[in-house]
Order: structure tokens, then C-alpha cells, then sequence
């Protein structure tokens, strides 16, 4: 059974070192979420300081997903701070451990991110995923419209350039 916790500050801290493995998983088997792989323990514990940073400033929501009493996946719900954008969130990071993939963590993450996203009175959210990513069916799966791609967006672990799509996804 998966458990979704919205972690706190505190909770995010001690789970760096898990957060890490996680992101590692993902990046070395193809995610393409601003790293490339060999990724360091080092470098992961670094930006899982700098999303703490973030969510202590209250700049980002971080959900963690639990399968068998092991941290299975993340994902993260960034709130626009602008005035003008107060009605929308961004999509991030949705990342389930290789071991735990095909088990619903992707679509249980996704459901609470939309959940807490509505709890905070926002109703458009949007997301970017490299073209061809595994995420792309669950976001699809998950109601989300794809608006279009921006060729040579990222560069892959070979340097090649790679588009990205964009989705968003209106919540009633």
C-alpha cells in the first residue's frame, strides 16, 4: 500500500540522504530533471538542501511517497509567487524509484499534489517533461493537455539536444 505525506521542513532534512538515492535512480535510469548522469551523492544531497531552503521559505510543497515502509517516490508543487499568477502552481520532480515503478506511486503523487493544489485555491497547473519520457503517459493517465514542445530545450547524457513538452491541466 502507498502512503503520500507532505513532508515538513524538518522531515524533508532527514530524509536527504533518501531523497538522494531516489533522485540518483532516476537520473541513472533516464529521467531527465536538470541532471545527467553519473549523478554524485554530493551533488543530489546539495539540491536536496536547496529544495529544503526553498520549502522552509515556503516556495515549494514536497510530498513524499511510501511503499513497504521505504521512500518509493517525490514529487513537488511549486505555488506561483506572483500576484498575478495566484491561481496556479508548477508540476516538479515527480520522480518513483526504478524498484517501485508500474505500482500506481506516480498516479498516488500526482493525486496529492492536485489535492493540496486545490486546498490552496489553485487551478491551473502546468508541468515540462522531455519528449519521450516515461512521465509522459502518467500525465496524460493524470488528465493533463499537452500544449506543444521547444525543440533542443535540454541536452541528453550524450550532449545531444532534446525537446520538452509542456502540459497543464485546469483543476474544477
Amino acid at each position: 500500500m502507498t502512503k503520500i505525506a507532505l513532508l515538513s521542513h524538518a522531515e524533508a532534512l532527514a530524509l536527504v540522504d533518501k531523497l538522494s538515492q531516489v533522485l540518483i535512480d532516476s537520473v541513472d535510469n533516464g529521467a531527465s530533471v536538470g541532471f545527467l548522469p553519473p549523478l554524485s551523492q554530493e551533488e543530489a544531497g546539495v539540491y536536496w538542501r536547496d529544495v529544503c531552503a526553498d520549502l522552509m521559505a515556503g516556495r515549494v510543497l514536497l510530498f513524499a511517497a511510501y511503499a513497504d515502509g521505504q521512500l518509493a517516490g517525490t514529487a513537488q508543487l511549486q505555488p506561483s509567487p506572483k500576484p498575478n499568477g495566484r491561481k496556479r502552481a508548477e508540476v516538479a520532480k515527480v520522480l518513483v524509484h526504478s524498484s517501485f515503478r508500474r505500482q500506481g506511486i506516480g498516479r498516488a503523487l500526482m493525486d496529492a499534489l492536485e489535492a493540496e493544489a486545490r486546498r490552496l485555491n489553485r487551478t491551473t497547473l502546468v508541468l515540462d517533461t522531455r519528449l519521450g519520457d516515461a512521465g509522459e503517459p502518467l500525465y496524460a493517465g493524470c488528465g493533463y493537455i499537452r500544449v506543444g514542445e521547444i525543440p533542443a530545450y535540454v541536452i541528453d547524457e550524450k550532449g545531444q539536444p532534446d525537446a520538452t513538452v509542456i502540459y497543464y491541466k485546469l483543476l474544477e
